[in-house]
């Protein structure tokens, strides 16, 4: 089972971009922000604009656990 490894909406928020932001300007589609916010694993296409946003690894964003 894939888990996040960290609250990604808060840290998005941290970096400037709230959800109002991330549905205006097309970063993020609301199927996705849905997704994080009840913990269930993004596909590579959402995943990789976080990559891109936060400068972050896919390793630091989620992980696998066993389950």
């Amino acid at each position: 089972m894939l888990i996040y490894k960290m609250d990604v909406l808060s840290a998005l928020k941290e970096s400037g971009y709230t959800t109002t932001r991330l549905r205006k300007e097309k970063l993020l589609n609301e199927s996705a922000i849905q997704y994080m916010r009840e913990g269930k694993p993004l596909g590579p296409i959402p995943l990789n604009q976080i990559c891109k946003l936060l400068d972050k690894q896919p390793g630091d964003i989620i992980a696998y656990r066993p389950d």
